[in-house]
C-alpha cells in the first residue's frame, strides 16, 4: 500500500486518484478516526493526502491499512469508500464467513482456495450478492451485478439486468 502512486488518475503511473467528492473524503477520514480512537491500529496511512507539508489540492487520500479492528468501530462493520483495506484474522472458514457477514451490506465478496468443499461453502453462505472465488469482485457486462442487505435491490447487467429497466405489461381480454 505504501508503494501505491496516488496522483492524477488520467496519468498511467497513477494506483489511485481522488475521490469522487469532498463530503466523500471527509466521511472516510471520520470513519478511520473513529476506527483508530475505538482502538484499531494504523499499519500505513490514515491521513488526508499532504505534499509538501500542504494538503494535497483534490480529495486524496492516503492508502490505509487499518488492524486489529474492534466491533465497535465503524471499519468493522460499515462500507468504506477509499483507499483503506480492512486486515482481519481468522482462525477458521467459519470464522471468515461470520465476521464477512457480521455486516448490513453485502454488494461483493471475494474468498480464495482450491478446495472445492470451501468453495461450496463460500457461495453458499455468503451474505453477497455477488461472490467471486480465487477472483476480485470486478463488473462484467456478462455478469448481473447488485447486492443485498443494505447494498441496493435488483440487478445490472446481463440478461437479469436488462430486465430491471422494463415494465411487463399485462393485457387479458375476455
Amino acid at each position: 500500500m505504501k508503494k501505491l502512486r496516488v496522483g492524477d488518475p488520467l496519468e498511467e503511473k497513477t494506483d489511485i486518484g481522488p475521490l469522487a467528492t469532498e463530503q466523500i473524503l471527509n466521511d472516510l477520514d471520520e470513519q478511520v478516526k473513529v476506527s483508530v480512537a475505538s482502538g484499531a491500529k494504523i499499519l500505513t496511512g490514515g491521513h488526508r493526502l499532504k505534499f509538501d507539508g500542504a494538503l494535497a489540492r483534490g480529495n486524496f487520500y492516503e492508502p490505509t491499512v487499518l488492524a486489529d479492528i474492534p466491533k465497535e468501530a465503524p471499519a468493522y462493520r460499515d462500507e468504506l469508500f477509499g483507499p483503506v483495506a480492512s486486515l482481519f484474522r481468522v482462525s477458521t472458514i467459519d470464522e471468515a464467513i461470520a465476521l464477512a457477514n457480521a455486516t448490513t451490506f453485502g454488494l461483493g465478496s471475494a474468498a480464495w482456495t482450491n478446495d472445492l468443499k470451501e468453495q461450496a461453502e463460500f457461495m453458499d453462505e455468503l451474505e453477497a450478492g455477488c461472490v467471486f472465488i480465487n477472483g476480485m469482485v470486478a463488473s462484467d457486462p456478462r455478469l448481473p451485478f447488485g447486492g443485498v442487505k443494505h447494498s441496493g435491490y435488483g440487478r445490472e447487467l446481463s440478461y437479469f439486468g436488462i430486465r430491471e429497466f422494463v415494465n411487463i405489461k399485462t393485457v387479458w381480454v375476455k
